[in-house]
């Protein structure tokens, strides 16, 4: 009896895993949707192109070294049969070691969905950076992003290890239970590196200090990446509760669903009466940034807040994301989907509102936590980027700008137009 429902609760747990994963899977869908509907018409073709490579990148530099940093074990040399942790095996090991229903999945199951959190650090990168960064030199970032950088700040605090071997933030009283921090702000750390490098797309600032707005050619495409990446939030931050097995696993799970939608609702909502206020219009782009800053600002802590604390916390970020982006752009630092307002700025934010609702957080131990990812990260990647600009450049001619990026580094355009054979 007792190995009949640790069976079924090894199936239904990783069940509950790989489909989770495919949801964030899905989310790539959502970043392609939204950037390439953000960015002009002459550079949808290449930012697509983009997001398609760097989720291929990161699925098989996580296999070839990333997993093995981050936890220890790797699937290229054993194969995925190899690392297969065997129910038997897994059975024997819980008796030893008093099983008390814990987290009992597949390993194959655990990488697949670890994988696509890499891709989705990875994809807040190509946002920022588009409309003026080489394809090649992008692709070359995403390599080293999703094989090292990424992963030695997921040892350090998914992983448990000591940073350095100084502190480990976990003692410290640093919780992240998504990724606000550990995926959002650090693929926001790679992108503002990046973009202090790269610089602002021409045309986007005037010399006497003013802002010009460069619109979107597809706002129904910017919209349905949007409400997908809504969607796919849910696997991001409901397989994060690592199973569903039992009572206890299923409300939990329950609960962060309903705190997830909750906050997105919130975040829009107070995006888009932040911008009525301040710009005398519905701004549909600051609308769709809010939904994503409340889902960002919630994934640090989706469990523990009530409804309506989850609904408060997401109407904050969708607040700070609309000062966010306009303070950037002050500073001159183009971002053309706002990802680093979104997942950075918010990312932090949603870091330091763990401690409110989670009393194993501490505000000292989350302030460690972020300043330990971003030194990392921004620090790695702006060495990265600029050992890749001096090799082989990392922006385009002002020629190939101004004519757009997808006929320069693709050789066809997204919109072609109608022409007799």
């Amino acid at each position: 009896m007792e190995n009949q429902i640790f069976e079924l609760q090894y199936a239904m747990d990783t069940f509950y895993f790989l489909v989770m994963g495919a949801l964030v899977m899905w989310m790539a869908a959502g970043f392609s949707m939204l950037e390439a509907g953000l960015v002009r018409s002459k550079n949808t073709t290449e930012i697509l192109t983009k997001n398609v490579a760097l989720y291929a990148i990161s699925c098989i530099m996580y296999m070839v070294c990333g997993y093995a940093i981050m936890y220890g074990g790797g699937y290229f040399l054993s194969g995925i049969a190899g690392g297969e942790t065997l129910v038997a095996d897994a059975l024997a090991s819980s008796k030893e070691n008093g099983f008390d229903g814990g987290s009992v999945y597949s390993s194959a199951s655990d990488f697949f969905f670890q994988v696509v959190f890499v891709a989705t650090a990875m994809s807040i990168v190509s946002g920022a950076v588009a409309e003026r960064m080489k394809l090649w030199a992008f692709l070359a970032f995403a390599v080293v992003m999703t094989g090292f950088i990424y992963p030695m700040e997921g040892l350090w605090t998914w992983g448990g290890a000591a940073v350095f071997g100084m502190y480990t933030l976990g003692d410290l009283g640093f919780s992240d239970f998504a990724g606000s921090g550990i995926v959002h702000m650090a693929g926001a750390s790679a992108a503002l590196a990046g973009v202090l490098l790269l610089g602002a797309r021409k045309g986007k600032y005037g010399a006497d200090g003013t802002v010009n707005a460069i619109p979107g050619a597809n706002l129904p495409m910017a919209t349905l990446g949007t409400f997908i990446l809504w969607m796919g939030w849910f696997g991001f931050n409901g397989g994060s509760v690592l199973k569903l097995g039992d009572i206890a696993s299923a409300n939990s799970v329950a609960m962060v669903f309903l705190n997830t939608n909750a906050a997105a609702a919130g975040g829009a909502v107070a995006a888009m009466i932040t911008a009525r206020i301040l710009f005398g219009k519905a701004d549909l782009t600051m609308l769709l940034n809010g939904a994503l800053a409340g889902l960002v600002a919630i994934t640090a802590e989706p469990s523990t807040p009530t409804a309506l604390q989850a609904t408060l916390f997401g109407g904050i970020g969708g607040v700070l994301v609309v000062f966010s982006i306009i303070t950037l752009d002050k500073m001159k630092i183009d971002d053309p989907v706002g990802a680093i307002s979104v997942h950075g700025v918010v990312g932090l934010l949603g870091l330091l509102l763990v401690p409110f609702t989670n009393d194993g957080a501490s505000f000292s131990g989350q302030i460690i936590g972020a300043l330990t990812i971003f030194i990392w990260v921004f620090g790695t990647s702006l060495i990265v980027w600029a050992v890749i600009k001096a090799v082989m450049g990392i922006r385009v001619t002002e020629e190939e700008e101004y004519e757009g990026v997808d006929l320069a580094e693709c050789g066809m355009e997204a919109y072609p137009e109608f022409t007799k054979n």
